[in-house]
């Protein structure tokens, strides 16, 4: 019976690893779930072992006790009556007395008869209990003579065992009549026992799965407690992340989550007045940069005006600028040239910081646009132009001339003549690449070459350029939903690939006029801006 019971034992602790070898502990609730039910486990079944051991040995001894006390007494009775030689017919009628005890266990008995022939006796005639059945320890044990002293009073005593056959538990106890006498064999089933201990395990069981299932919902109950108030600040965090800062946390009570929910609420109160304050003075940097811009146009608008007059007379062949003073007007006139660009980059930059840029668009000829501004700017002996004519895509005019002016003349700058200008279709988008004959571009200066007033050299932190000629164009290709990206050629030189799609969206269009904050005709960004200067 134990046996059988530590067997089944055994494959039910086998199953239970396959099962959890199996699952995977993505998420708090099913690893709090796990935990609980492993702890609930653990304690039922060592409550049901122990439980059912205890209850065990109760059953066994209790029966066992009556059993070999009515045995060994009817030994002491019936066999202890009879001759010291008796017959077999004499122990068949002992040993069929003996067991109809109120136990209900067979009997053996083996003596000697007059003729000192071994004689067997069984309660179950010639195919009931036999010495066979006897283990032979046991059988060995019951014919030894023991020492009588002080501690045994005699020199044979009552010997017992527990078997198993065929799956069914008995009792076997032995022992020999004293002063003579047959030699006295029991054999009782545990059976009724093993159905009643059978019972208790399943009862056991039942209540070990109760108690699991009982832990599976507590723990479920206390993972909806402990887990509902962190899925609120998760959510809650991704929302602050998502630029919600005014998102904040309900807190009710005293405990650690309570602490850690307003904890978060003061992180949020203070990050949004971080940003709040930050935006402003962003507002203000960008306000003031704009109307610095605006207040500027009217002093450059005049001084303009005087710096064309002075060039034309330096151009003027009748000689009448003083030779001393000319380099000065020279200087004059390029430096006014400058300031009048950055003051129109910077505007340009304002518009865009501030999302008040918008597109003009129309049907726009992509060759006839390259040309129009290569002629422009009297490029045309520099630039080499490979575009079919015929290729057409609905742009801004204007902002694409903006692009094309900055990519073409950072080339010419500072990667050197000849510059290749090619056009070519692909994926309903056009790709227009400038690439230059130049050294190209240093390794660690690629990331930066968009990045607004970005000196690639330290040495040089004056250039002829403002540093925002190719920010003006990226942030052109973005309005369109394009892209400009810079590289180095394998051959040689720099080469800046404009990918722009062939139409934009109607809604983005607006009408042909001016943009706010905006005179009419200023809204040009000369073509400016190198690889080391951007």
């Amino acid at each position: 019976m134990t046996q059988a019971h530590q067997g089944g034992a055994r494959g039910w602790t086998g199953t239970r690893k396959g099962v959890l070898s199996g699952l995977r502990f993505t998420s708090l609730r099913l690893r709090l779930v796990v935990v609980f039910g492993l702890v609930a486990l653990t304690a039922a079944v060592s409550a049901s072992a122990i439980a059912y051991w205890l209850n065990r040995e109760a059953v066994l001894t209790r029966t066992q006790d009556a059993v070999l006390r009515d045995f060994e007494q009817e030994m002491q009775n019936r066999a202890g009556a009879l001759p010291e030689r008796p017959t077999q017919d004499e122990l068949q009628h002992t040993a069929g007395q003996m067991a109809g005890s109120d136990q209900r266990f067979s009997v053996l008995l083996v003596g000697r008869d007059a003729e000192g022939r071994t004689v067997y006796g069984s309660s179950g005639g010639l195919n009931g209990f036999s010495l066979q059945d006897v283990p032979k320890s046991l059988r060995t044990a019951v014919n030894k003579t023991q020492k009588v002293d002080g501690a045994a009073k005699h020199p044979y005593h009552l010997y017992w065992q527990r078997i198993v056959d065929h799956d069914t538990p008995y009792l076997v106890a032995g022992t020999r009549v004293i002063g003579g006498g047959p030699t006295g064999y029991m054999l009782k089933s545990l059976e009724p026992e093993a159905k009643d201990l059978n019972s208790l395990a399943w009862s056991l069981g039942i209540a070990t799965g109760l108690a699991l299932i009982g832990s599976a919902l507590l723990a479920q109950a206390a993972a909806t407690t402990v887990l509902k108030p962190v899925q609120r600040l998760g959510t809650a965090a991704r929302r602050l992340g998502e630029g919600k800062l005014d998102t904040r946390l309900r807190v009710s009570g005293t405990d650690e989550l309570a602490d850690l929910s307003r904890t978060f609420n003061n992180a949020a109160e203070a990050l949004e007045k971080r940003v709040a304050e930050m935006a402003a003075r962003d507002e203000a940097s960008r306000r003031f940069v704009a109307d610095m811009s605006h207040e500027l146009r009217t002093p450059l608008t005049a001084i303009t005006a005087v710096t064309e007059v002075l060039e034309e007379e330096l151009e003027a062949e009748t000689g009448s600028m003083d030779p001393m003073i000319e380099p000065a007007v020279r200087l004059v006139v390029s430096e006014t040239r400058r300031l009048n660009s950055l003051v129109e980059n910077l505007m340009e930059v304002t518009r865009f910081d501030a999302g008040t840029a918008r597109l003009v668009l129309d049907d726009v000829d992509i060759a006839d646009q390259i040309t129009a501004c290569i002629d422009a700017r009297a490029w045309l002996d520099a630039v080499e132009l490979d575009a079919e004519r015929g290729l057409h895509a609905r742009l801004d005019p204007r902002r694409l001339d903006v692009i094309l002016a900055n990519l073409i003349g950072n080339a010419l700058k500072h990667g050197g003549s000849p510059v290749r200008v090619s056009v070519r279709e692909a994926d309903e988008s056009i790709v227009i690449e400038v690439q230059d004959h130049g050294p190209g571009i240093p390794e660690d200066v690629l990331p930066h070459v968009f990045d607004r007033f970005y000196k690639a050299s330290a040495s040089r932190p004056r250039s002829e350029g403002s540093g925002l000629g190719l920010s003006i164009a990226l942030e052109n290709a973005h309005i369109h939903g394009g892209e400009i990206t810079a590289a180095n050629s394998p051959d040689s030189g720099a080469v800046f690939t404009l990918r722009l799609p062939r139409g934009t969206s109607p809604e983005e269009e607006q009408p042909a006029e001016d943009e706010p904050g905006q005179e009419s005709g200023t809204d040009r960004p000369q073509g400016e801006d190198p690889k080391g200067d951007a």
